[in-house]
């Protein structure tokens, strides 16, 4: 699918550039596995994230600390009843072959993320845009979007209801701009090596699957001249063992991870490049609610829940600061987070409930449940998948059998609910709020894996996305969490923290909760 060795990002790109010091101006960077694509609208998981933060440039940006920075657009104003957006965008913002970067080119990338042709599993992202559910389930077109180009070139965007984190909203992948010219002559195929335009610091040189994906500085981009890095090299490395020593041979500057099972060995060889920080994401293992055996079985769900124990799992399996999780949603500020009652129960009373669950659901010594649980290759996953199905065997019977796939292949098995039954997975915030967490579990939503459908938890959301008072705007969230704990078709495990390692020469680097890192911030000293 990807040329091995092509080069360029667009018909009239050049990709040369001066050499700088050696070793001072080319980042090596870890990014766990390979990533499904680079088109911003259509991608799926961190490690493309990760990459499009560096290639796309959006209306608003993230300073080192995770802050929010005029990107593309340079100010905004804010009608006073929260509908309406106007965007003045940079005139001198230039896409990677020097076209420049205009209004409209927004209004067709928000039209297309929109569209229902774009097959985009994150499209809902969208939905506080005047117009964008009924664009997104094809009731309207998408010129119906609320966004539109003045004549003074600035971007209007419209909202059915006031959006307290809309402008937070605007950071994510779904709202970056395509460069419109390619994908109407290449289609989906746009975001190939040697077709690829971007806006943002950096533009695609090279992409060798399951090697490394090559990172150039973009010769347009107004900050070109003060961008330390000259080129960016990431790595998609599943296995966090193999990280860690490509890491101590001096070919990373920094981790996306750590096996679980060294972390005393790093903390004690290796203190000052550990960094560990919290992260605004949850691991968990998805129920598949739509196919037996967990259609309809409530019960057999919360048993299996009920029957782990998180804190040997922390403490004892992971060992990185992660926070036993009960609950959907992480800590956010100005949230609740919501937790069932069994969860503060003596471990005995809670093991005796489920092993009641358990029987009800027509389980027991002489008839063990059978499952399989799904997970994508990694080390770390699977010391949790094994931990998992070793304490439903010790406290239920139950037999399991783990199915390792690779990433790619995973992430469809999970979409399409064929064969899956138990799956891990993880969630990580787009923005700092609880809808963030609570939409993906809407009866629509893309990212719905489990197949979960619950109308009043529909009606919850619904109303949260209306309400104008920000405390009767969370006790809707906080509602809604307490339904979809009850109902149970996820199975949290930890809150995250990120855990890895990071040359102490590589200046610039900045803890914050949604791990944002752009690669434009970084220096690499002399050492």
């Amino acid at each position: 699918m990807f040329a091995a060795a092509a080069a360029g990002c667009g018909p009239s790109a050049d990709l040369s550039v001066a050499p700088g010091p050696p070793g001072t101006d080319v980042l090596h960077r870890g990014n766990h596995s390979e990533p499904n694509t680079l088109d911003p609208h259509r991608s799926e998981g961190v490690p493309s994230s990760n990459i499009q933060r560096d290639l796309f440039e959006g209306l608003v940006g993230n300073a080192p600390d995770g802050s929010l920075i005029p990107g593309a657009a340079e100010s905004w104003e804010v009608s006073e009843d929260g509908l309406s957006y106007r965007f003045t965008l940079r005139e001198d913002g230039r896409w990677s072959n020097g076209d420049p970067v205009t209004a409209e080119d927004f209004v067709f990338s928000l039209r297309r993320a929109a569209d229902p042709a774009t097959l985009s599993n994150y499209s809902q992202i969208l939905a506080p845009i005047e117009n964008a559910m009924a664009v997104i389930s094809g009731d309207l077109p998408p010129t119906a979007l609320g966004v539109a180009a003045t004549d003074s070139g600035e971007l209007v965007i419209r909202l059915g209801a006031p959006t307290p984190y809309f402008l937070e909203l605007l950071t994510h992948s779904m709202t970056y701009p395509v460069h419109p010219p390619s994908v109407k002559t290449h289609g989906q195929g746009f975001a190939r090596v040697g077709r690829l335009v971007s806006n943002g610091p950096f533009v695609l040189k090279e992409w060798v699957v399951q090697s490394h994906l090559q990172l150039v500085r973009n010769p347009y981009h107004r900050d070109h001249d003060d961008i330390a890095i000259r080129e960016v090299f990431f790595y998609p490395i599943e296995n966090p063992g193999t990280e860690l020593k490509r890491f101590r041979a001096g070919e990373l500057h920094w981790t996306d991870a750590l096996p679980h099972q060294q972390l005393d060995w790093i903390r004690t060889h290796l203190p000052d490049d550990l960094q560990i920080s919290p992260y605004l994401g949850t691991y968990y293992f998805g129920f598949n609610t739509e196919r037996g055996p967990f259609a309809g079985q409530t019960g057999l769900r919360l048993a299996l829940s009920m029957a782990i124990d998180r804190e040997i799992i922390t403490h004892q399996v992971t060992g990185g600061g992660e926070l036993p999780a009960y609950g959907w949603v992480p800590p956010i500020p100005g949230y609740t987070p919501q937790r069932p009652d069994w969860a503060d129960w003596p471990v005995e009373q809670r093991l005796a409930e489920a092993r009641r669950l358990y029987e009800a659901a027509g389980f027991g010594p002489d008839r063990p449940f059978e499952v399989e649980i799904y997970y994508n290759t990694s080390d770390n996953h699977k010391r949790i998948a094994l931990a998992v199905a070793a304490m439903w065997k010790q406290q239920l019977g139950v037999r399991t059998r783990l199915i390792n796939q690779e990433f790619k292949v995973f992430l469809d098995t999970r979409r399409r609910k064929q064969a899956t039954q138990v799956f891990r997975a993880a969630w990580i915030g787009d923005f700092r709020d609880a809808y963030t967490f609570a939409e993906i579990n809407a009866t629509t939503h893309g990212m719905n894996d489990t197949g979960y459908a619950n109308p009043d938890y529909d009606a919850l959301l619904e109303r949260s996305m209306h309400e104008r008072d920000p405390a009767r705007r969370q006790a809707l969230l906080e509602e809604a969490e307490r339904i979809l704990l009850a109902d149970h078709p996820l199975m949290p495990i930890y809150f995250y923290v990120t855990r890895r390692v990071v040359k102490p020469w590589v200046r610039g680097w900045e803890p914050n909760l949604l791990d944002f890192h752009s690669s434009r911030y970084f220096v690499i000293e002399d050492h």
